[in-house]
């Protein structure tokens, strides 16, 4: 009787002892915000995780503004956001530059136009142009696709080119992956989105005369360019910042380039 006692507390106390360690063998962080470089963030974790097993980390979209907003209240360790310009309420976040990303102005692969001019680009997206064939292309009504309000992508995009006041019969999507498909699926349609989410199914066309790509963007002839900044509370430290250090690393920055963003430096 004494001998089962004895074992069932010694087994209790084994438990706890186990569970006590599985809640504190671990870090976790949460990474919020840009949903442009959420994907690459996604796979960085992935490999980080696999050399720090001691390190859970959860990366979130919701765009750039929630991004920093997530840092400053502490809902995130670490904040994403891709603007050209930081806030004037990110000042209080240690802000580093982790990757630059061009933005890339797509149409439907059915649709004949390779180039549109800076001033085209304004024109459309603000509603003065309406129709392809204003800019040269077929006599077709245009459909705007452009980001929400807090989306880094559209802050940037709109700040490059300036001079806009979104057109009010674009269609609003909440992330580069549902510009794309909605550009995909619609002949007339034109959206801007990450040159690093490109892909067959939309066509990227020229802005004044200068083609997205990576050698453009190097070449600093390509002019619609961002970069991403991770954002934390400062000072910087344990998995926070032993995770920013792997981005910026010779095998982060190089996941980063292999997957369609170019690094920081």
């Amino acid at each position: 009787m004494k001998f089962s006692i004895i074992c069932i507390a010694v087994g209790a106390c084994l438990s706890l002892m186990v569970c006590g360690c599985g809640r504190h063998a671990g870090t976790s962080l949460t990474v919020a915000g840009s949903t442009a470089f959420q994907p690459f963030a996604e796979k960085l974790a992935e490999q980080f995780m696999a050399k720090r097993p001691d390190v859970n980390i959860t990366v979130q979209g919701g765009g750039s503004a929630l991004g920093i907003q997530s840092a400053r209240s502490g809902a995130a360790q670490i904040g994403m956001a891709d603007l050209v310009e930081l806030p004037p309420e990110a000042s209080e976040l240690l802000g580093v530059t982790v990757a630059r990303d061009g933005i890339a102005i797509i149409v439907n692969p059915e649709n004949t136009l390779t180039n549109l001019s800076l001033e085209q680009i304004r024109g459309i997206f603000q509603g003065a142009i309406q129709n392809w064939k204003e800019a040269g292309g077929s006599d077709q009504p245009i459909r705007v696709v452009s980001r929400e309000a807090g989306s880094g992508t559209r802050a940037s995009f709109e700040t490059i080119i300036g001079g806009i006041t979104l057109a009010r019969k674009a269609i609003i999507q909440d992330s580069n992956g549902t510009i794309r498909e909605t550009v995909a699926n619609d002949r007339d349609a034109v959206g801007y989105l990450s040159h690093g989410l490109l892909n067959a199914k939309v066509k990227a066309i020229r802005a004044d005369g200068v083609e997205c790509t990576e050698n453009e963007i190097v070449a600093g002839r390509y002019k619609l360019v961002r970069p991403v900044f991770l954002l934390s509370q400062p000072p910087s430290a344990g998995a926070v910042k032993d995770f920013i250090d792997y981005i910026l690393s010779s095998e982060g920055q190089e996941t980063i380039r292999r997957n369609g963003l170019l690094p920081a430096k």
